[in-house]
């Protein structure tokens, strides 16, 4: 529903709400209309909200739960959750969650909110009835690099314990930066590096870090900023990456942690085990401080934005495709992949010369190596149609991939 759209029932609602016999029901019902209005669902006020003030059974059912007072063990609300949404109405290119996590308990506290929009974003995995898998042995294959100019796999990671970035205190966040620094100086080989915090940069390193995609800038996206992910900055903000900036983590951005491996041309399979093999010594070296990262079966590795449950992973490369790109079929080509595409600038961001950032569209309910997989079979399939159109050969839609074994 768009804004207009919501706009023209809000009165209706609001005086409907105020005059019902029981305020804190009716307000847990507002908020669930508000929420799935700015979501972009498509619903009228009657249809979520009866004659006999209840909630319908299309619809999260709340009213025992008194969501309107209900917090997290750290304070976190139903209103901190959903005001991302309320602020914005979508993004350009990507359909965007609309809701946050401020910690942890969240995701439990809120499960009959959380539940059902995971399902939507997640192409139907179920988190009552489901357990995620992770895999994180390497994969196979190259890309040919005269259409792939970079490959990168990244995920997130949140330290139990300490309050996810919409939320946390000063004081959190800069035990994260401890914790996370601390940690990774123990690292060791080719992945042997060091920590810049990005208040101690001056401007031209940061901007040049930037400049070549190795560092996140100051969230100026609504979507960041109105769940607060910009508070105190810089503080306690930075990035570690080894000598050849190969493997980097950023800590403090929209997560915790960002650990991505990365390198110019094809070879995703060298990214892929630089990124298994880091991550591993990463979760080794935070268990041997007395940490752990946020994990369970039922989500997976818990992050800020409920699009990044599960592997958290984003497998992407940045490719040049200035034929397919303009032909009519390329958005359901990548649908049917379970692919994505972003302009190399980052999610806020439109596509510079053809070239853009694909990267795999699901993250819960398949493993790592399952994500990859589908990730260079895709861009694969992309490069031969980039090909066949070269030589004014015809192209294919392909058949959907299946979600779930």
């Amino acid at each position: 529903m768009h804004w207009n759209q919501a706009g023209s029932t809000w009165h209706e609602t609001f005086s409907y709400t105020t005059r019902a016999p029981n305020f804190k029901i009716c307000f847990v019902e507002f908020l669930i209309f508000l929420f799935l209005s700015f979501c972009g669902q498509s619903v009228r006020t009657s249809n979520v909200l009866s004659d006999t003030g209840k909630v319908t059974t299309s619809y999260p059912d709340l009213r025992k739960h008194n969501n309107c007072m209900a917090t997290t063990p750290n304070g976190f609300t139903l209103d901190n959750c959903i005001q991302t949404g309320v602020d914005n109405p979508g993004h350009p290119f990507i359909k965007t969650v609309g809701m946050v996590a401020g910690d942890e308990e969240s995701y439990e506290i809120f499960a009959d909110l959380f539940d059902p929009v995971i399902k939507e974003r997640h192409n139907g995995y179920d988190p009552k009835n489901m357990k995620h898998p992770t895999d994180l042995d390497s994969s196979k294959d190259f890309f040919d690099e005269r259409y792939v100019l970079s490959s990168r796999v990244r995920t997130g990671r949140s330290i139990r314990g300490l309050s996810l970035p919409p939320a946390c205190t000063r004081a959190e966040r800069r035990e994260v930066e401890r914790v996370v620094s601390d940690a990774l100086g123990g690292l060791r080989g080719d992945l042997t590096g060091r920590y810049y915090r990005l208040s101690e940069m001056t401007d031209s390193e940061q901007q040049q870090l930037i400049d070549d995609h190795f560092l996140f800038d100051k969230p100026v996206s609504p979507l960041l900023t109105c769940a607060g992910m910009a508070r105190d900055w810089p503080d306690a903000r930075g990035i570690w990456h080894n000598n050849e900036k190969t493997f980097l983590i950023w800590i403090n951005e929209e997560d915790h942690t960002r650990v991505i491996s990365m390198e110019k041309g094809g070879n995703m399979k060298r990214v892929f085990e630089r990124f298994c093999r880091g991550l591993k010594e990463v979760e080794r070296l935070i268990q041997e401080k007395g940490w752990e990262f946020m994990w369970n079966e039922r989500l997976g590795y818990i992050l800020t934005c409920p699009s990044n449950l599960g592997t958290g992973l984003r497998a992407g490369v940045h490719i040049k495709l200035p034929l397919l790109s303009k032909d009519p079929r390329f958005s359901k080509i990548l649908e049917n992949l379970r692919l994505q595409k972003r302009g190399t600038g980052g999610v806020d961001t439109a596509a510079v010369g053809s070239t853009f950032d694909i990267s795999n569209l699901d993250r819960l309910g398949k493993s790592e190596v399952e994500l990859v997989q589908t990730v260079i079979d895709g861009v694969n399939y992309l490069v031969d149609c980039e090909k066949r159109l070269e030589r004014r050969q015809d192209i294919k839609i392909p058949p959907p991939i299946t979600q779930f074994k």
